[in-house]
């Protein structure tokens, strides 16, 4: 299943020490991992499983 995330959420990518904001989120069942299609800070398009990405820095919600 492949599902549009409408706002894209923002992300933080470790491995690349990037960031970038998902748009898609494909699910291919309860066997594998969720991945997050996402539009990088260079302006490239990645496609990463959860394991990969992290949730940003959020003042407003005190996640540092």
């Amino acid at each position: 299943m492949i599902t549009q995330l409408n706002p894209p959420i923002p992300f933080y990518v470790p491995h690349l020490d990037i960031e970038g904001w998902a748009f898609l989120v494909i699910d291919y069942g309860p066997e594998s991992h969720l991945y997050f299609t996402m539009i990088l800070d260079n302006n490239e398009i990645w496609t990463f499983d959860n394991t990969k990405v992290r949730g940003c820095k959020n003042k407003t919600l005190n996640r540092q």
